[in-house]
């Protein structure tokens, strides 16, 4: 992608950036709150598991997978080895927190999508990552096999597209549901340090302060949040807009030119703009090139969040270029 012909004045606003960051982080941490409160920041365990038709196939498999890998469990209710399987497959759903969906698909009422997936027999068990189809296995599957199938899912899930799961209400279905909130935790002195060394401008201070709450709390949506914006603020941080953007057009195949030209594309606003130059980048590249390239665009969704529907789009644009 070649990049547009625009004013470099302003571009690196990095007080409008960390006043987003600033916003960004509060409105995590309301959600966060509201999780631990048994809001509508988790979903209960029962929510896992979703029985699906041809009608909300696109809103609940297609859309929820550039959020969570969604397994589909195609079934009937004469095929016996389904019925051996499917318990199987909700217990393990619930067991891994979130980390799945399980999407149930009744064949006899939905012939289309047996059909569009090329099932010839069931039980027929597949997956949804990003938008793309990946199919799992075939028939009532032991337990060891399943489980090493969706760590596999999971960890690729993770890797290539940055997707985390859902975060789950464990005990939003028990006796006394959302009675007492769960105490915030050891990491408020922590997290304000950080935003300390953003309003003085200490980039490496904050950057330092998220990643001593992520050393004890790797999955702390805020921490990851602030480390992803504050990274990208240290990378643009003294540099040459205009040299950058020349050093990208110059040669498209010098991919740490192109990793930067997409950091100033976000920091101005150009948001599709940085993903689709990561895209391109990863799609003519290879060995780790293409990995760094990958990588660094996983770091930019972080940045926007995963429920931004331009990062909806572009996890799906890397999902057919990587299959």
């Amino acid at each position: 992608m070649q990049p547009r012909n625009m004013s470099m004045s302003g571009v690196v606003d990095l007080a409008a950036v960390k006043a987003a960051t600033e916003a960004k982080a509060k409105a995590e941490q309301s959600r966060a709150q509201a999780a631990r409160e048994g809001g509508s920041g988790a979903v209960p365990p029962s929510a896992l598991v979703i029985d699906v038709d041809e009608a909300g196939f696109e809103r609940d498999v297609i859309q929820r997978s550039a959020e969570v890998p969604v397994v589909i469990d195609f079934w009937a209710e004469w095929c016996e080895p389904c019925k051996q399987l499917g318990p199987l497959l909700e217990r393990l759903t619930v067991e891994y927190g979130g980390r799945v969906l399980l999407a149930k698909v009744d064949v006899d009422a939905n012939q289309m999508l047996m059909q569009q997936f090329g099932i010839q027999g069931i039980p027929a068990v597949f997956a949804v990552v990003a938008g793309q189809a990946l199919p799992l296995f075939q028939g009532a599957a032991p337990e060891a096999q399943i489980r090493q199938t969706l760590d596999q899912l999971v960890q690729v899930a993770e890797q290539r597209f940055g997707l985390t799961g859902l975060v789950v209400d464990a005990e939003g279905e028990g006796p006394g549901a959302g009675a007492a909130a769960v105490p915030a935790g050891p990491y408020d002195a922590l997290l304000e340090a950080a935003v300390r060394a953003l309003d003085a401008n200490d980039i490496p201070g904050a950057v330092q302060a998220y990643k001593n709450v992520l050393v004890d709390d790797p999955g702390n949506t805020e921490a990851k949040l602030g480390l992803a914006q504050a990274e990208l603020l240290g990378r643009v941080q003294g540099a040459d807009p205009q040299q950058v953007r020349k050093n990208a057009a110059d040669d498209p195949a010098d991919v740490p030119a192109q990793l930067a030209a997409a950091d100033l594309d976000l920091v101005g606003g150009h948001v599709e703009d940085a993903f689709g130059r990561l895209v391109d980048t990863v799609r003519r590249t290879a060995g780790d090139d293409r990995d760094a390239a990958r990588v660094r665009l996983l770091e930019l969704f972080e940045v926007i969040g995963s429920d931004d529907p331009r990062v909806i789009k572009a996890r799906g644009d890397l999902a057919r270029v990587l299959f």
